[in-house]
């Protein structure tokens, strides 16, 4: 047996190469100017939430004097963390080289970064006017005495750490916190038709004799830190508290969750780190990274535009399905035939639509769906409450620990409840993760069922630019299915027999194994066998050695993963005949469909999960065969588009070098050749 070591990509190391392949989009003088920026923006979000989450989690593990290895793919948690540490000081390296390298493109485009000893007369006058009117009144500032206790910093808030010095020797400190409220961006006035603008970071750091004019100082500087804390929620046990109490209660105290990472302007002075390390007891088992004059560079995902669309990706305009009309009855078009709704290529209205139609058709009688995240500003929703205003009897599974989208899901609930909508909150040790939808309508002295699953979330916002596949279906047979799904939902301590579809955590091991060992099969009997797989994730070792055992078997299988891969493709004898890419472009690549070639009669399904443990054992999922031939050979189409792709694929291997495929065909960039595709369907 191969060591784990060997077997496996460890996870976290895994994900980490998944951001450099985003860090590459920013590198990528062929990504529009701006999108540039935001791609870095992308990359320091994604960190963010890697310390909060995964980081935090190897810490726990080494904290606990537990070794991790036979958890974490064959390295010590000791060793993982400070292999995470090395990597990121050197990503963070690398992402601040390829930010002064767009600075300076920007330059060339009449876009000037300045920061404040750049300011001219007439800037300087606009700023301090902004600065009174929008800045000062809203400043949170923390002077630094020995004899006050440091107050709980915010997890993943910038601050500018102030040392105000004087001949005597005193050294004062305070912290100004960069508030979330604040533009980050100030667009100062145009002048010689050239566009300035300066952080609201380098705006305080230009108005400090303005902030600390009541201290007696000779020289005073300000450097940015920042700090993550470990994002996973503690319940309390107290019995008398409701769910949602318990789960608010412990979203606010995440802000005081252990310290994980420190990030440190690299030019700070050794005196005022050594202060705050002192302060804020930061050891070394925390991540301790020099970084550059600014920090929360996610904040560059909300970069202005300037009106500069040259130098964004170009807009596209959602597609209408063909046959699938807005302006007509999604019930009588769906019972003919099922529909598959692509977003963002196709437009997510169609699903708005049809549970506004459900809202208000006197004949619906009962609408049932599940959620796990909403837009700000949901039509989902309000489409929801709209229904129970006219007296639908409506049920949303609502998952209220969807992280760090708690707290917006329990303001949805709150609201949903009081409209009359029956709320049902999860499974004791399960997320509902799955993404479906099934309403009664009674016709003819009979319900008859309609609905749709979704391999993503119904997200007005994310729709725009995360790919996800969902299924309009009249289909009994699997509504039916989707039925008892709900009803394990609201009863959960009964367990149903499925007949089509697959769900997580009872049978989605089982079954898929089921249909790997078919391929196995028709491969021993020299009978036509494949498997194409696209998802977000796999880290199931279970999962990956049943697909090893598929490889050594002679099975093909041809993999697209977007994010962290713990599976080795390649290796002789182990893995020989699997080929992994990965796709990272223009949108987020979030579609999970699995397909077996059943001796060339393929079994295919769109689904909510990933091949990862929590997806197997852990949630609520939900994988929805398809049985329209139409579609069958709609999705054959596209996921041999994505597999074809030599413009934007990094090809997956044992060196995760994130080597871009390349080949001498004509070239192939996957979501530009979707859209054509559906393009010329809607036009044909």
């Amino acid at each position: 047996m191969t060591k784990d070591k060997n077997r496996y990509i460890n996870r976290e190391l895994s994900w980490l190469q998944f951001n450099a392949r985003v860090l590459q989009e920013a590198a990528d003088k062929n990504v529009p100017l701006i999108e540039r920026l935001r791609f870095l923006g992308i990359f320091s979000n994604n960190l963010d939430e890697f310390f909060k989450v995964r980081y935090a989690t190897v810490k726990r593990i080494f904290e606990a004097g537990k070794g991790g290895k036979s958890e974490l793919g064959g390295i010590k948690a000791g060793d993982l963390l400070e292999e995470i540490t090395k990597i990121v000081i050197d990503q963070q390296s690398e992402s601040l080289g390829i930010l002064k390298s767009i600075d300076e493109e920007l330059k060339n485009e009449n876009i000037h970064i300045i920061n404040e000893t750049e300011i001219d007369t007439d800037q300087h006058e606009f700023i301090k006017n902004y600065f009174y009117q929008e800045i000062s009144p809203a400043l949170v500032i923390i002077v630094l005495n020995e004899e006050i206790e440091l107050p709980e910093l915010k997890d993943s808030a910038a601050y500018l750490t102030i040392k105000m010095s004087n001949s005597n020797g005193d050294d004062q400190y305070a912290l100004i916190e960069i508030s979330k409220a604040m533009d980050r961006f100030i667009v100062l006035p145009l002048k010689n038709n050239a566009n300035y603008i300066i952080m609201v970071d380098d705006v305080m750091r230009h108005c400090l004799d303005e902030i600390f004019n009541i201290f007696n100082y000779e020289t005073i500087t300000a450097h940015m830190i920042k700090i993550t804390r470990d994002g996973e929620l503690d319940f309390d046990s107290d019995l008398s508290k409701s769910f949602i109490d318990k789960l608010s209660d412990s979203v606010k105290d995440r802000q005081s969750g252990d310290l994980v990472r420190f990030v440190h302007d690299k030019s700070i002075d050794k005196d005022t780190l050594a202060f705050l390390l002192e302060r804020m007891e930061i050891d070394d088992n925390d991540s301790i990274i020099p970084g550059g004059r600014y920090h929360n560079r996610r904040d560059y995902m909300g970069f202005p535009s300037l009106g500069r669309t040259d130098l964004l990706y170009d807009k596209i305009k959602p597609l209408p399905v063909k046959g699938l009309s807005l302006q007509k009855s999604i019930f009588k078009t769906i019972a003919k035939k099922d529909y598959l709704v692509y977003a963002p290529y196709h437009t997510f209205s169609y699903i708005v639509k049809f549970l506004r139609e459900a809202a208000l058709d006197p004949k619906v009688k009962t609408i049932k769906v599940t959620i796990y995240r909403l837009a700000q500003i949901s039509h989902v929703a309000s489409s929801l409450v709209n229904a129970a205003k006219n007296g639908k009897k409506v049920t949303v599974s609502i998952e209220l620990r969807a992280r760090f989208d708690e707290e917006a899901n329990i303001n949805y609930a709150e609201q949903m409840q009081d409209a009359g909508v029956k709320m049902l909150f999860g499974v004791s040790g399960l997320k509902v993760h799955c993404k479906m939808c099934v309403i009664e309508r009674e016709e003819n002295d009979k319900l008859v069922r309609y609905g749709f699953v979704s391999t993503g979330n119904f997200n007005e916002s994310t729709a725009k630019f995360y790919t996800d596949f969902t299924l309009l279906t009249a289909n009994s047979k699997i509504l039916k299915d989707i039925n008892k799904v709900f009803n394990f939902l609201e009863v959960n301590y009964k367990i149903n027999r499925y007949k089509h579809i697959i769900t997580s955590p009872h049978y989605t091991k089982s079954k898929l194994f089921a249909l790997i060992d078919d391929e196995i099969e028709n491969s021993k009997n020299g009978k036509p066998t494949y498997i194409k797989l696209k998802m977000n994730s796999i880290s199931s070792y279970k999962m990956i050695d049943k697909l090893y055992e598929a490889s050594r078997a002679g099975v093909k299988i041809q993999m697209i993963v977007r994010g962290l891969c713990c599976l080795v493709p390649g290796v002789k004898g182990m893995s020989e005949n699997i080929e992994v890419i990965s796709i990272i472009d223009k949108f987020l690549e979030h579609t999970r469909l699995y397909i077996f070639s059943n001796n060339d009669d393929p079994k295919m399904y769109i689904s909510s999960a990933d091949w990862m443990t929590r997806n197997i054992d852990n949630r609520v999922e939900v994988s929805c065969p398809i049985y329209n031939v139409d579609i069958k050979n709609e999705l054959q189409d596209l996921y041999n588009i994505c597999w074809n792709d030599n413009v934007k694929a990094r090809v997956i291997n044992e060196t995760q070098d994130n080597s871009y495929r390349k080949n001498d065909g004509a070239k192939v960039r996957a979501q530009y050749e979707t859209y054509k595709y559906y393009l010329n369907k809607f036009e044909g």
